[in-house]
This record gives C-alpha cells, sequence and structure tokens, in this order.
C-alpha cells in the first residue's frame, strides 16, 4: 500500500513538475498532498520501505521527494536518544496529526554561528540563526538541536512557527527549488524541558548512524533524478525527437547511436540503483543491531553507504548532461523543463565533497581503517 500511495503521489506531482519548478513557491501545496496520502506515517524503523517512498516520489519531483526522505529520517532519529516517552510522543502525535517534521541541526563546527540555548524557568531560551534548514519553512514540527550554557548540544522538540521563529524567504538556488532549504531564526524561542530530548546512552554507537542515514537517503535522491530524468527524456524521444538526417532511420528512437546512448545511460543509472539499495539495506541492518552495534559493523555500513554515494553522484551529474546528446535542440525550450534535472542534480550534489567519501573508501578498502563518525560520514 505505501508503495502504490508513492506512485499516486508520483504521478500527481510529475504532470505539472515543470511548471511547479518555474513557479518556484514553497511547497504548501505538496506537503498537504503528502499528508492527505498517508505517507507521512509510514513507519520510519523501515528504512528498505522508505527509502523505496522517497526514490519513487523524488523521480517525479526531486525537492518533494527530499522533503519526505528527511522527515522520515527525523522521526527516526529522534529514538536514538535517551528518552524513549519524548520521541513515542513525537510519533503518536504525528500519527494522529499527520504532521510533517524538519530539522535544525548545529553545525558540526564550534566556531560557527548556530543556535545557543539558555537555561530559565520550567525549560530553555533558544537564540540564534541557521543558513540551512530543508523544509523547515514548511513543517509542522522542528526537532533541532543547540549548545547549552556549558557549551554541550541538545537537541528539542518545537513547533515550526512557534512564538520567535522566523523563515526568511532566502532559498534562491538553482535547483531543489522546492525544498524550502533557506534560512531560520530563533529570537528568544521557549522550549518545554519535556520537549528535550535524553543524551544518548553512554557507549552506544547506534546515535552515530544518522549521518550515515541521510548519506543513504541523498543516494538514493540522486538516483531518482537519474530516473527521472531518463523516464521523460524517453518519452520525448519516442514521441517529439526527429531522427538525424544521416541516420537513416524513420524515428528517432530507432536511430543506432541514440538507442546506444540511452544503453549506457539505463545500464550506469540501475547499477547506481542496486548500489543504493545496497547501502539502504547496510543501514538497516546497522540499526537493527540495536545497542549491540559495534564500531567496526558501524564502519562497515559507512564504507558501503560511501560507495553508494560516489556512484550515485557520478552517475546523476552524467545523466542529467547526457540526455540533451540525445533530445536535440527543441528539447532546450523552457516549457519542457529538461533543465530542472541538471540543476537539482548539481544543487544536491554539492551537500558536501564527494571526494571524502572516496578517500574514506579508499582508506577503509586498503587499510581497514573505518570512515570517521562525523556530521557527513
Amino acid at each position: 500500500m505505501d508503495l502504490a500511495s508513492a506512485k499516486a503521489v508520483a504521478d500527481r506531482l510529475r504532470a505539472d513538475a515543470a511548471g511547479r519548478d518555474r513557479a518556484n513557491r514553497r511547497p504548501i501545496e505538496e506537503i498537504e498532498l503528502l499528508r492527505g496520502s498517508g505517507l507521512l506515517v509510514v513507519p520510519p524503523d523501515d528504512h528498505v520501505t522508505t527509502h523505496a517512498v522517497t526514490r519513487i516520489v523524488a523521480a517525479a519531483d526531486p525537492s518533494i521527494g527530499h522533503l519526505l526522505g528527511y522527515h522520515y529520517l527525523h522521526l527516526w532519529r529522534a529514538g536514538l536518544f535517551g528518552d524513549p516517552e519524548v520521541a513515542a510522543r513525537m510519533r503518536r502525535e504525528t500519527a494522529e496529526r499527520r504532521l510533517f517534521w524538519a530539522g535544525v541541526s548545529s553545525p558540526p563546527n564550534p566556531s560557527e554561528a548556530g543556535l545557543s540555548m539558555t537555561t530559565v524557568d520550567g525549560g530553555f531560551l533558544v537564540k540564534g540563526r541557521r543558513t540551512f534548514a530543508t523544509g523547515a519553512a514548511v513543517a509542522d514540527r522542528l526537532i533541532a538541536s543547540a549548545r547549552d550554557d556549558d557549551g554541550e548540544i541538545r537537541t528539542f522538540l518545537v513547533g515550526a512557527h512557534a512564538p520567535g521563529i522566523g523563515h526568511p524567504d532566502d532559498w534562491d538556488n538553482i535547483g531543489q527549488r522546492l525544498s524550502a532549504s533557506g534560512s531560520v531564526v530563533f529570537d528568544g524561542v521557549h522550549v518545554d524541558a519535556d520537549d528535550v530530548l535524553g543524551s544518548p546512552p553512554s557507549g552506544d554507537v547506534r546515535i552515530s548512524l544518522t549521518s550515515l542515514a541521510f548519506q543513504a537517503i541523498l543516494a538514493q535522491i540522486c538516483v531518482a533524478i537519474a530516473e527521472g530524468a531518463l523516464a521523460e527524456a524517453a518519452d520525448y524521444t519516442r514521441r517529439r525527437a526527429r531522427p538525424w538526417l544521416l541516420s537513416g532511420a524513420v524515428a528517432a528512437a530507432e536511430d543506432p547511436y541514440v538507442l546506444a546512448g540511452y544503453g549506457e545511460l539505463v545500464a550506469g543509472v540501475r547499477a547506481a540503483g542496486l548500489l543504493a539499495d545496497h547501502g539502504t539495506a547496510a543501514l538497516q541492518d546497522a540499526a537493527d543491531r540495536g545497542a549491540e552495534l559495534t564500531a567496526e559493523q558501524r564502519g562497515a555500513a559507512a564504507a558501503t553507504i560511501s560507495a553508494a554515494k560516489i556512484v550515485a553522484t557520478r552517475t546523476v551529474n552524467e545523466t542529467t548532461a547526457g540526455i540533451f546528446e540525445f533530445l536535440g535542440a527543441r528539447a532546450t525550450a523552457g516549457s519542457f523543463g529538461f533543465d530542472r534535472f541538471w540543476r537539482n542534480a548539481r544543487t544536491l550534489t554539492l551537500h558536501d565533497p564527494v571526494a571524502y567519501k572516496a578517500r574514506e573508501l579508499g582508506a577503509h578498502y586498503l587499510t581497514g581503517e573505518p570512515p570517521e563518525p562525523t556530521a557527513y560520514s
């Protein structure tokens, strides 16, 4: 049922994806579509299903797939902290009200500007600004983190439009336009003590799976963009493209060079998709080990997910640029919107430098050194 719902949502989004991309509005109606579809309440611990749902939706609209994939991960990662009741309440309210979640993370470098929280009676006051927070402007609730008076990072839940929270309309990037990834301002926002997630259990490796989960879902979205680009390009080639005069073909879809070109792209995208699924399976296996997860097992999962991210990054950039070779000059008209696939790919693949993934994977292969747990690995 989850995959059927995802396909129905994807069909709706695909129908006007190019026009919505050009309009470049916050995806308020799209979030309501997700809410009405029931996709917001898919069990977040089932990464295999949530990643499959994300990929189906992202192939039609990468921005909305991005938002949905992150929503699942925020619900899942709340359960890795030390207070299961807060996480349980978060999921219960989500199921009852079909809430959409986004996140506002603390910068990994303590010297960077971020959010700070000060202890007050009954809770905390949060101040500061984050320049990048995907989906926060259109969310119902946020899972956020800030540094307390002692410099420790605390994670908490808060209404996305609670008094003191501002969402400047400053997301103006070339791609992922509908991901609402702009800045968030906290100006004396009150957070109840009961909405603060406890610290992860001492020695528990599972909290470090969070960064791997985000990398795995980004790999799936990259594959989805490539799949969406190929599908729409193929439809254009079948129905609209003209054969080149020297080809001897009656239709563009019979040109041997076009056929071979599509074959190369399809092979690459399918390979990237299988590797992305392998990365998701590695994440699922690591998460299922619970408190028994070891650092070595976590490192092996990280290497697998890094491999998926490397290949997905290369494949989506090559595919979204390569389709133009088989479409022809008329397909560059803005009304078709084929450029959006490349713009989305270029924007998403700059999330973090993939060269560092390659270095970590090479070190793991040659020396057995596991990737160091960071905000990106």
